[in-house]
């Protein structure tokens, strides 16, 4: 039985990202985009779980916990913080304010869920995600005409491929999807990207592979390549491969959206 999870989160491209990876997983998301109003939701709505950001103008995450910890309808609720800014000590004194745990900013898509799922029932975790038909409803998707540019994404995997869908297509982009290098080759062939993204770990094949099957096509060898991998080690056998840019995993939604169109304008 999934589980009904509000999320206070004043950065919209953040709240988008969370409510994402939690409705991935089946779970029914609750946003809101203040202290305020995410208080008033959880009084009215009842959640099984509850995250919030602590960096917020006006009620900050803070001032959330205290609230919650003096209501008697929803100090049992658990409490999440998220935090751009983990510190030494910030985990004490964040449970001491009234918060159950914590996570750091950027959020790693590929742990967030697990993590999140420990402070729920085992009746309300979910160990295989779900893709939901409708990936955004709170940001307009551009269609193909008014795209900007477009964008060639290979992972492995479903739920991945998806969240780049939900970040990217909002913000202006054409985006296709590949589970492997050959596959990828086929569709840039097809499609002639402006930019090609690719995770270093994929089943079956290495993301090294991308940049080189680039390379060897004559139509094909300028479009630039970036690689993302959770592994600092991967960088320097990233650019050796071809790549232009090589992202270290997890990295903030933005940040990855300002480096798209960095590499962009480069090529441009």
């Amino acid at each position: 039985m999934p589980a009904r999870i509000l999320v206070i989160e004043d950065n919209p491209t953040n709240l988008e990202l969370l409510s994402y990876l939690l409705t991935s997983f089946g779970h029914k998301v609750i946003a809101a985009g203040d202290g305020e109003s995410g208080l008033e939701m959880a009084r009215q709505e009842k959640p099984e779980l509850v995250i919030c950001d602590v960096q917020m103008p006006g009620m900050d995450g803070y001032q959330v916990a205290k609230e919650f910890k003096q209501d008697a309808a929803l100090h049992k609720i658990p409490l999440i913080a998220v935090t751009a800014y983990a510190m030494v000590g910030d985990r004490e004194r964040l449970v001491a304010v009234g918060f159950d745990g914590y996570m750091s900013k950027p959020i790693d898509p590929g742990k967030f869920v697990v993590e999140i799922q420990k402070f729920l029932s085992p009746e309300q975790q979910s160990v295989q995600p779900v893709v939901p038909e409708t990936l955004t409803q709170t940001v307009p998707r551009l269609n193909n005409a008014e795209a900007t540019a477009t964008l060639l994404v290979i992972d492995d995997s479903e739920v991945n491929l998806n969240l780049m869908r939900t970040l990217f297509e909002p913000a202006g982009y054409r985006v296709f999807t590949a589970a492997d290098p050959h596959q990828a080759l086929a569709l840039a062939q097809q499609h002639r990207p402006d930019l090609i993204i690719s995770d270093v770990h994929l089943a079956h094949h290495s993301g090294y592979e991308v940049p080189t099957l680039i390379r060897q096509d004559p139509e094909l060898k300028s479009i630039p390549c970036i690689l993302i991998s959770s592994t600092e080690r991967n960088a320097a056998a990233s650019i050796r491969s071809g790549a232009e840019m090589f992202i270290l995993r997890p990295i903030d939604p933005e940040q990855l959206l300002q480096e798209i169109s960095r590499c962009l304008q480069r090529v441009t």
